[in-house]
C-alpha cells in the first residue's frame, strides 16, 4: 500500500521505532501535582503576528517528546524550516514524554525552558492555568486558521476558557489492527465494523485455530478502550465544566461489562499485563488488537502482515478516543520580542508544512494538508476521513492525573475480575469528583 513518496519515511521509521505504549501512557497522565506547579505569575500574550521574521539572528529552544520513530520526521521538518530561515536557529530538546510534563513548568518559571514546543492537547488546560503557555489567538487569526480547516473536535481541543493555547499539528487515535493472514485463514474478507460483525469475526478466528484472538489488556490501553466504548454508548466520563465525574453511568457500566466479557467468553486470557496484548499481536500470537496509530511504524518494521481499520462501533454511535499534538508558545518567549516573533513564524511554518508529519504515523490535523495527498497510501488513511468521530477529554486542568488514579484503576480491577464492573466504576467515581474539586481549588477555580 505504500507509495514511492513515502518510502524514505518508512526507512527512517525502521531505524527508530515508535515509543512504547507505556511512555504514551505517561504522556497523557503525567505532570506535576497542582500544588507543586500552580501559579507562576500573570499570563502573558503572544505579540501581534507579522507573518515573517526579519530581525537579527535568534535561537529558539524547542522542546518536544518525540523520542521514538517519530523523532526523525520531526527533525527533518525542523531542518527544512532552518534552510528557509537562516536567521532562526532551532535548538531541539527531546525529552521522554514521561518527564516532559514534569520539567516544562519549572523550567519556564526559571526562564530556562522552551520558547516553543509541542504538547498533548489534554495537557494544554493544565499548563494554561499554570501560566506556562500563552494564548495564540492572534497567530491563528493571522494564519486565517479556523474550524473550517480542521475537524471540530481537534480545533476545539486547543481551547481553554475561550482562548486558543494550541495550534494543532496532528490527530492520533485508537484504531483496530488485524492480522491479515489470520483473517484470510478464517475466511474474513472485510474488517468488522459493528458488534455483530466483530463477534462473528472472533468466532471465525477461533474456528480457524486462533483460540484467543482478541486480548483484553488490564492496563494501557485498556482505559482508552473503555473511553471509546463509553462514548459509543452515549455516555461521558466527566462533565464539561470539570465539576464531576460521570463514568459510572449505566452506559459506562455496560461498556466495562463488554470488555470483561471478552475474558469470560474465552476470547482473551484472564490476566493481560500492560503492553502484552500489543507484543502478542506483533508476534502473531493474537489476531486483533485495539491500539494507537503510533504503533504503525513499529509494525511496518516488524514485517507483520497487518492492516488497520477504525475501531468497530460496538454500541450505537461511531466514536473513538483521540489526542492531538499541538504547538505552544511559553511566557518565557514573550520576554524577548525577537524570540516571540520567530516562535510564531516557526509555529506557522510547521503547521503549513505538516504533510511530512504523516510519515510519523500521525494524521496531519489540517484538512487542506490531508486533501493535498499527505495520507495517500499510508496505513492510517482509513482513519483520516472519520475525524468527526474522534473524541477528546474535556479541557479541565489536572484531568489527566484524575483519569490515571480512577478510571485506569477501575478498568484494570474489572478486567482482571477483582471487582464487578459496576462496583469498580462506582467505587472510583466519587474519588474522581473529589480530585476534580481539589484541582479546581488548587488552580484557583
Amino acid at each position: 500500500m505504500r507509495t514511492t513518496r513515502h518510502a524514505h519515511r518508512r526507512r527512517l521509521a525502521a531505524g527508530a521505532l515508535t515509543a512504547t505504549a507505556a511512555l504514551v501512557l505517561a504522556a497523557c497522565g503525567g505532570g506535576m501535582t497542582p500544588e507543586e506547579a500552580a501559579g507562576g505569575g500573570d499570563a502573558a500574550e503572544a505579540p501581534e503576528f507579522t507573518g515573517e521574521y526579519t530581525g537579527p539572528d535568534v535561537e529558539l529552544s524547542y522542546w518536544n517528546g518525540f523520542t521514538g520513530g517519530d523523532g526523525p520526521f520531526m527533525q527533518e521538518m525542523v531542518d527544512a524550516f532552518m534552510e528557509e530561515h537562516d536567521n532562526i536557529t532551532i535548538v531541539p530538546n527531546t525529552i521522554q514524554w514521561a518527564d516532559f510534563y514534569q520539567r516544562v513548568p519549572a523550567a519556564v518559571n526559571a526562564n530556562e525552558g522552551p520558547d516553543v514546543g509541542v504538547m498533548h492537547a489534554d495537557q494544554l488546560a493544565t499548563n494554561a492555568v499554570r501560566n506556562v503557555i500563552v494564548p495564540l489567538d492572534n497567530v491563528a487569526e493571522a494564519l486565517e486558521l479556523s474550524e473550517d480547516d480542521f475537524s471540530e473536535e481537534v480545533w476545539s481541543a486547543g481551547l481553554y476558557e475561550d482562548q486558543r493555547y494550541g495550534i494543532p499539528l496532528d490527530v492520533h487515535s485508537l484504531a483496530m489492527f488485524y492480522n491479515t493472514e489470520h483473517f484470510a485463514a478464517a475466511g474474513i474478507t472485510e474488517p468488522p465494523t459493528d458488534q455483530e460483525s466483530f463477534m462473528a469475526a472472533l468466532d471465525a478466528l477461533q474456528a480457524a485455530g486462533y483460540p484467543q484472538p482478541f486480548w483484553m489488556p488490564a492496563r494501557w490501553p485498556g482505559h482508552l478502550m473503555f473511553l471509546t466504548l463509553l462514548w459509543q454508548n452515549g455516555g461521558q466520563p466527566y462533565s464539561d465544566d470539570g465539576t464531576e465525574a460521570t463514568f459510572a453511568s449505566p452506559e459506562g457500566i455496560e461498556a466495562l461489562e463488554w470488555m470483561r466479557s471478552m475474558v469470560d467468553e474465552g476470547y482473551s486470557p484472564s490476566d493481560v499485563a500492560q503492553d502484552s496484548q500489543y507484543v502478542a499481536f506483533k508476534n502473531g500470537e493474537t489476531s486483533i488488537t485495539w491500539d494507537g496509530i503510533w504503533q504503525i511504524n513499529d509494525l511496518e518494521a516488524s514485517g507483520l502482515p497487518y492492516a488497520l481499520a477504525p475501531v468497530p462501533t460496538i454500541f450505537d454511535e461511531q466514536a473513538f478516543w483521540a489526542n492531538s499534538h499541538q504547538f505552544f508558545m511559553t511566557k518565557q518567549a514573550t520576554g524577548d520580542e525577537n524570540k516571540a516573533a520567530a516562535a510564531q513564524v516557526f509555529i506557522a511554518w510547521m503547521s503549513e508544512h505538516s504533510a511530512e508529519w504523516a510519515g510519523a504515523a500521525m494524521i496531519p490535523a489540517r484538512t487542506s494538508v490531508q486533501e493535498e495527498g499527505a495520507l495517500e497510501g499510508t496505513p492510517q488513511e482509513p482513519i483520516a476521513g472519520l475525524l468527526d468521530s474522534v473524541r477528546f477529554l474535556p479541557a479541565v486542568p489536572g484531568l489527566g492525573q484524575v483519569t490515571t488514579e480512577t478510571i485506569e484503576r477501575a478498568v484494570a480491577d474489572a478486567v482482571l475480575g477483582q471487582q464487578e464492573p459496576a462496583a469498580a466504576l462506582e467505587g472510583t467515581q466519587g474519588q474522581a469528583t473529589e480530585l476534580m474539586a481539589e484541582n479546581a481549588e488548587s488552580f484557583g477555580g
